[in-house]
């Protein structure tokens, strides 16, 4: 089932999609999302969407991250096996993942400007696939680690590729310009999906192809990230996952083919759908 966090006549709530419509599960449950995945309530949810009417089109309502308060917003870098070529440094492929971090308000929703900011006409796209975590998790053994996953949605990563490069050995600035990126457009719950391994990722810009790539390219796939992840950090319901972008980004064009006002970026996901979003200039 298709969860999805969003405004409507003032009012910020969240539902499950039933046909083109939400039933919205804020005013019948209470809470949030990230609350509703904290207190296991997400199969009494769908069997509450199933047995109700649509509550108010999806075609009127404006789109919020998936998840507006996550805890933990973890960014995986360079995780598809020809994403490190593209790097052209003839290194090895990693031993271990990139991680990084970004903040709640780096993101907007589907259909949302990506906002470029003064400081740089860098703004590049990286269409994701991104884990929400359904439990508590510490030194997950990765055989169980896909237990913990509640559901999945899209992360355009957007980035500021000068800024990244600021200092020597962190790429934080450049990631969390505030709504250089996306989140949405609603979380396809984990009963959705019977290989993680076989998922597809496309980002068009202005309706050109610049990444497609499946999961079973990844380096490091879901189970081993949630397993390593959970060594250091203690992951709990809510917490997304980013899991790294394919090859193709604006950045690795000659010359780069950055992101400007006027154009419009398109991330897919076979199983999840499509997040939406076009460029504006901050005001």
């Amino acid at each position: 089932m298709k969860f999805i966090t969003y405004s409507h006549q003032g009012k910020v709530s969240y539902g499950a999609i039933k046909e083109q419509s939400i039933v919205d599960l804020g005013q019948r449950i209470g809470g949030n999302l990230k609350q509703l995945i904290s207190n296991n309530q997400l199969q009494k949810a769908m069997a509450l969407a199933d047995s109700q009417q649509g509550d108010v089109p999806l075609s009127e309502v404006s789109y919020l991250p998936t998840i507006t308060n996550p805890e933990k917003i973890i960014c995986i870098g360079v995780n598809y096996a020809n994403r490190n070529a593209e790097y052209r440094d003839n290194s090895d492929d990693p031993e271990y993942p990139s991680v990084f971090m970004r903040t709640p308000d780096s993101l907007t929703g589907h259909n949302q400007p990506l906002i470029r900011p003064p400081e740089s006409i860098q703004l590049d796209y990286e269409g994701e696939i991104v884990i929400v975590i359904g439990k508590t998790g510490h030194r997950v053994p990765e055989n169980q680690a896909l237990d913990y996953i509640a559901g999945l949605t899209i992360m355009n990563e957007g980035t500021l590729r000068d800024w990244v490069r600021h200092a020597k050995f962190n790429v934080t600035q450049g990631k969390n310009f505030v709504h250089s990126g996306s989140l949405g457009p609603w979380m396809v719950s984990a009963d959705e999906f019977s290989d993680y391994n076989d998922l597809w990722v496309t980002t068009r810009v202005n309706g050109e192809v610049r990444q497609h790539d499946t999961t079973a390219n990844l380096m490091f796939p879901f189970a081993y990230l949630i397993s390593y992840l959970s060594k250091f950090f203690i992951l709990k319901p809510g917490d997304i996952i980013s899991t790294g972008t394919p090859n193709g980004a604006g950045a690795r064009f000659d010359p780069p083919k950055y992101l400007a006002p006027g154009d419009f970026v398109e991330v897919e996901v076979s199983g999840i759908g499509q997040l939406d979003n076009s460029i504006a200039d901050e005001q």
